[in-house]
């Protein structure tokens, strides 16, 4: 399945509830406050990369990829470990990390490829 709009990956979030991926992207925001792609990695890392790549670009796909199960090596980047990181420290259920509507304005903007869509 590709996530074709923005729409579909709220709904797709949704459907995720247990508020890992919130957490890390929270986290990622105050570490990396100026990297929307990195946060919105985050958000995403439960998600397979290919269906996220048409809407978010390559960096984001390529940092939830790298992270995943099987990645080559994940630590090998700067910005794959602090996802890492951000991962690790997510699994605490005792961190508030807002609400997934809060989102929506940034995936918009990444989707729309205002962070330039690096590689």
């Amino acid at each position: 399945m590709v996530v074709g709009s923005v729409g579909e990956l709220m709904e797709l979030l949704r459907g995720h509830g247990d508020g890992h991926g919130l957490r890390v992207a929270a986290l990622l925001r105050r570490s990396h406050p100026s990297d929307k792609e990195l946060q919105v990695a985050g958000l995403l890392i439960h998600h397979p990369a290919e269906a996220i790549r048409p809407l978010l670009g390559e960096r984001v796909a390529r940092l939830v990829r790298d992270h995943g199960p099987g990645a080559p090596d994940p630590w090998a980047d700067p910005d794959t470990e602090s996802l890492g990181d951000a991962a690790e420290a997510g699994r605490s259920a005792g961190l508030d990390a807002g609400v997934l509507e809060d989102w929506r304005p940034v995936l918009e903007l990444v989707a729309a490829g205002a962070y330039g869509r690096t590689a």
